[in-house]
């Protein structure tokens, strides 16, 4: 089979996915989520739902990475051992969880694997589109609380549902590698072009005093600084507040934001989106550290009151892209889910 294959099956794939959005339930999305994990572990032998269905109070609940399996061995159950059936319910599941944008961000990184393979040419990792692995934590059941992950080289997404709502959709991670793809049948593909772009466009629209003021280092770090730690604290009030933002630069600051709340399912992100505007859209602060210009190693984070962004394309000649949503405290819904715990001590 060729390198690059399937490329009727993608685009049968995507026009699938454009059917399935068009008559999407408006049911909430703890219910779908539910409904879909509870169908996709129905399909599972015995032998592979014991590895893909896990306790809530798991070990490996938190325990996340966004590097090559063959580095980080993963839980649960990989696409490349199941069987079309199974593939099918898998799919559904993460498409339960993202937008439409957000499902075809995720296909698409899982994608790149294909066009690796082809640049390394034998290298030290197998690069497999299907080597992504699917777990669910605790029994999903409506109106339950429980949680599910879907996770491999570069994409770390974990969901987490709390008295049947789905209210948190973190740590969510997405890289891409090639960033820009630049040969071969993918070529001009940019998976994350926007994540780049739109943040360049913000630094570019600062005046140079603001610039100085957003720009924390001149050189920027070889990778996000919080990489698969299990939980994140605040960095500080380096960076440019929204508070000293023009109305302009202020709309280009929720535009970016919006860019990576787009990922999640339209319910998950409009809840997200609530809960920033709620507390002072003022403190939201936006950094920078290397060159502003295309291909030139730059990193930025926004950093809010309850959340925080982190992206970073320096490897590779700036052509590899690591980017994160984090929550402070919501991480893996660890406070609804301790809330929930003192509410009902026998669940």
């Amino acid at each position: 089979m060729h390198p690059l294959r399937r490329p009727i099956a993608a685009v049968l794939l995507a026009v699938t996915v454009l059917v399935v959005w068009a008559g999407r339930s408006p049911a909430r999305d703890g219910d779908r989520m539910a409904d879909a994990a509870g169908t996709f572990l129905g399909t599972l032998s015995d032998e592979q739902r014991e590895r893909a269905a896990l306790p809530l109070e798991s070990d490996g609940y938190e325990r996340f990475h966004f590097i090559p399996p063959e580095m980080f061995p993963r839980s649960g159950v990989a696409l490349g051992e199941m069987d079309a059936t199974q593939r099918a319910a898998a799919h559904e599941l993460l498409r339960a969880g993202l937008s439409q944008r957000g499902y075809l961000t995720a296909t698409q990184v899982m994608e790149l694997e294909d066009v690796l393979r082809v640049l390394e040419d034998g290298g030290r990792f197998a690069r497999d589109r299907d080597e992504y692995y699917f777990t669910v934590f605790g029994p999903p059941e409506r109106g339950g609380t429980w949680a599910w992950r879907f996770e491999g080289h570069h994409i770390s997404l974990h969901f987490a549902i709390v008295g049947g709502a789905a209210s948190v959709a973190a740590p969510a991670f997405v890289g891409a590698n090639p960033a820009d793809v630049e040969e071969g049948p993918r070529r001009g593909l940019r998976v994350l072009g926007d994540r780049e772009d739109t943040a360049r466009s913000l630094m570019r629209a600062l005046d140079p005093d603001q610039r100085d003021a957003a720009r924390i280092e001149v050189e920027a770090p070889r990778d996000i600084f919080t990489g698969n730690d299990a939980a994140v604290d605040r960095f500080g009030e380096a960076g440019i507040a929204a508070a000293s933002m023009t109305e302009d630069q202020r709309a280009l600051l929720m535009t970016l934001i919006d860019v990576y709340l787009s990922m999640m399912s339209d319910d998950l992100a409009a809840a997200r989106r609530a809960r920033i505007t709620a507390s002072d859209v003022d403190e939201i602060r936006f950094a920078w550290a290397g060159g502003i210009e295309p291909r030139m190693p730059h990193y930025y984070r926004v950093q809010g009151p309850t959340f925080l962004i982190e992206y970073d394309n320096v490897q590779n000649g700036a052509n590899h892209i690591h980017s994160v949503w984090r929550d402070f405290d919501g991480d893996f819904g660890r406070d609804l889910l301790r809330e929930h715990r003192a509410e009902h001590p026998h669940q």
